[in-house]
């Protein structure tokens, strides 16, 4: 790898940090929703507190992104855009990145400790998850379905993150965090199969990716449809035990999941960026107007929904203290 030119100085660096990636650590807003949902006494005060959480999972992602740019250089040579990357185009120096690697990952993971435990070990799961998935010999990203379902727990441990900054002694409920886990399985698994249809050459895919060796589109769609029907499911075992009134987003979630497959499965897909995908706008405003009602059914209660579905409406159980 060679030295960043001089002409360009920072900018490499600053542009392996993926900063404008950061609006993935959105999901952790529905561990913020449910925090609120199970304390409703929580308020502004704790503001500052989350805001800390948000911008050191931040960190802790860049970490990530900069680990991933300069181990995949060479792949991502061999794909069509990816190509223009700072490490791909010999425009980062190795021991420059990995020290950015290291001064970040210490930084975010080191810091959010101050937040709590809970909120600590997650930070530190998300930066582990980033090594696991990048670093040989392990490296996950290559193993056929481990890449996507390794990938996608980021998930879940992002809704933990949104959770512990503001709930720092008890767990969220397990089955919303597997249909989050589930539901980012399915977005990899569409990112998958679009790359695949892209690059449209097997030996090329596999020089790119070497899990592209074990796929091809009928068993990419295959899983697309596996993790989509287990979100499902873990998902309505949230709903049924803890807030049946959520059922009613249930037709804006299909429309959401069958928008997202129809621009799967167009040519030269948007899905394989989705750090984009706030560029169709129409597909964009669904996606608020959807989560902003599955957010605001969280906390309404509609007692003749109980009684169409012949349930009784009971408090939230117990949850399970950290440590448990």
């Amino acid at each position: 790898m060679t030295k960043a030119p001089s002409s360009e100085g920072l900018r490499p660096y600053i542009e392996i940090a993926r900063i404008d990636h950061w609006f993935k650590n959105a999901f952790m807003l529905l561990g913020v929703a449910l925090a609120f949902f199970y304390e409703p006494s929580l308020d502004l005060a704790m503001a500052g507190r989350l805001a800390l959480a948000v911008f050191l999972t931040c960190i802790v992602a860049s970490s990530n992104y900069v680990l991933n740019e300069y181990l995949d250089a060479e792949m991502d040579r061999e794909h069509p855009t990816k190509c223009n990357r700072p490490a791909a185009r010999g425009a980062v120096s190795g021991p420059l990145a990995i020290l950015e690697w290291g001064l970040l990952g210490g930084l975010g993971v080191g810091f959010a400790f101050t937040l709590g435990s809970g909120f600590g070990l997650s930070a530190l799961a998300l930066w582990v998850m980033g090594c696991l998935y990048n670093i040989r010999p392990i490296r996950m990203k290559e193993l056929p379905y481990l890449d996507v379902l390794s990938e996608s727990l980021n998930n879940p441990i992002r809704l933990f993150l949104g959770w512990f900054a503001l709930i720092p002694d008890q767990l969220p409920p397990l089955s919303l965090a597997v249909a989050y886990w589930m539901m980012g399985a399915y977005f990899m698994a569409a990112k998958r199969y679009a790359e695949y249809r892209t690059i449209d050459d097997p030996e090329r895919a596999a020089r790119y990716r070497r899990s592209f060796r074990h796929y091809d589109l009928r068993n990419l769609m295959s899983s697309i449809v596996f993790y989509l029907s287990m979100a499902g499911i873990f998902g309505g075992i949230f709903v049924v035990r803890y807030k049946v009134e959520l059922v009613l987003a249930a037709p804006l979630i299909a429309g959401f999941f069958t928008w997202y497959m129809y621009m799967t499965l167009e040519d030269d897909s948007p899905v394989q960026a989705p750090e984009k995908l706030y560029r169709r706008k129409g597909f964009f405003l669904y996606a608020l107007f959807s989560a902003t009602v599955f957010m605001a059914l969280m906390f309404v209660e509609i007692p003749e929904l109980y009684q169409f579905f012949q349930m009784e409406a009971g408090d939230l159980p117990s949850l399970r203290r950290l440590g448990e």
